[in-house]
């Protein structure tokens, strides 16, 4: 037995599933997932020594690519002041104001621990505003695993196969109401049912939990139209697309503002952090200036905070050459990876938004969670294992998004275009 699968053995009896979060567990894909000792540049290393190109990428956040010296750099000085406090810091402060420097509808910042976190305070800001209780989401979109949005959940949820958990009270998925991704005609007829009850709609503005799924034309715009029009806020969940498709993330890509937007791991540099950002109108109603409760002690901690400061400010600072190459490696990456399959017959799609991108084995073009349910799942269960043979990482479920980061040179992404090549289908 190899390292990595005696420390799954070993992790089972401790943990539940042997993982601390079930997509980790190799479920969809099936076999024993790499534990992971270090990463540096576009490459991590298991536990029995195997080095891998990674289109994981922490699920998103690490842009510039696994130990990037500026990020370390800045958490070992927060390191050496302490920990975490429970108090005020300058530097959530300058996290804040540079959160609303570059995100266009962001003008007050609440950190918070995680994008769960945001969500779910996002959600419960929207309900306190507008003294309503029903959401609207869209099958197929994961927004964290608070209890209103696991319904019709996608990513690990769809994975496993259980798109609504246990443990959610009936009455309060009743209040969760859900439409396909890129359906105007359902959003409408929801708003037409029920609008004086919705809340609030939320959506990710590129899809990346069932692989990744951009906007059709005029349905973001549309979703900003329908909730105006019916008093309910827009929020855009870009925990995963916040300063990966676009400079001024998503919102900034499609010119589409939303009412609240709620981000993730990215603006902690990786490590543990999210946000809520939103107008003054709506954020001062949350405590302690307005009556709507949130609180975390270790939200804004000193060594998230120090990492997202760096990480954002090399984003801002190198902002053209940055996103350009990103643009440019992952439009290579998917470029040749679809030249191979096509060679070898095998039917495809592969997605791509900024430094986003996917493979759906599928001859149809992917723009619902039912059409991203209808690809070839055991033919993406070979490509993963005979990927993860060759040396490349990408997420085991295909209902995933991978992620390119600045470290990926050409020698990564030839390679990776290589080992695609080799499949034996």
């Amino acid at each position: 037995m190899n390292a990595n699968s005696e420390l799954f053995e070993r992790a089972k009896k401790s943990i539940p599933g042997g993982v601390n979060s079930p997509v980790r567990a190799f479920g969809p894909v099936g076999g024993t997932p790499p534990f992971i000792v270090s990463g540096a540049g576009c490459r991590v290393r298991d536990a029995d020594g195997r080095d891998y190109i990674d289109y994981v990428g922490s699920w998103g956040p690490l842009i510039l690519g696994h130990a990037e010296p500026a990020v370390l750099d800045r958490v070992r000085a927060a390191l050496s002041a302490g920990t975490s406090f429970g108090a005020p810091t300058e530097r959530e402060i300058e996290l804040a104001e540079m959160i609303t420097r570059l995100v266009p509808s962001a003008e007050k910042v609440r950190l918070v621990s995680s994008g769960t976190e945001a969500t779910m305070t996002a959600l419960r800001l929207a309900r306190g505003i507008t003294g309503r209780d029903r959401l609207i989401k869209f099958e197929g979109c994961y927004h964290g695993h608070a209890d209103s949005f696991l319904v019709a959940a996608g990513s690990g949820a769809a994975s496993h196969g259980h798109p609504s958990s246990p443990g959610v009270p009936a009455a309060l998925a009743d209040l969760t109401l859900v439409a396909p991704y890129n359906d105007v005609a359902a959003t409408e007829a929801l708003f037409a049912e029920h609008g004086s009850d919705i809340a609030a709609v939320i959506v990710e503005p590129v899809a990346g939990n069932m692989g990744v799924v951009e906007p059709l034309d005029g349905f973001l715009e549309k979703l900003r139209a329908l909730t105006t029009k019916h008093g309910a806020l827009l929020i855009f969940d870009e925990v995963m697309t916040g300063f990966r498709v676009h400079p001024q993330s998503a919102q900034g890509l499609y010119g589409v503002t939303p009412d609240l937007t709620t981000l993730g791991k990215i603006v902690g540099g990786g490590l543990p952090v999210g946000a809520i950002t939103g107008p003054h109108r709506f954020m001062d109603q949350l405590s302690p200036d307005g009556a709507i409760y949130q609180a975390g002690t270790l939200s804004g901690n000193p060594l998230s905070v120090a990492a997202g400061l760096a990480m954002l400010g090399r984003l801002e600072q190198d902002r053209d050459a940055i996103y350009g190459a990103l643009e440019a490696t992952t439009t290579a990456l998917a470029d040749g990876v679809g030249d191979a399959l096509t060679k070898a017959g095998i039917p495809h799609q592969i997605p791509h938004v900024g430094s986003m991108f996917c493979v759906y084995f599928s001859d149809q073009p992917v723009h619902n969670f039912a059409d991203a349910s209808r690809a070839d799942k055991d033919r993406f269960n070979s490509y993963f294992h005979q990927l993860l043979a060759s040396g490349v990482s990408v997420a085991p479920s295909p209902f995933e998004a991978g992620f390119v980061s600045l470290a990926h040179d050409d020698a990564a992404v030839n390679a990776t275009i290589d080992a695609v090549s080799k499949i034996e289908w």
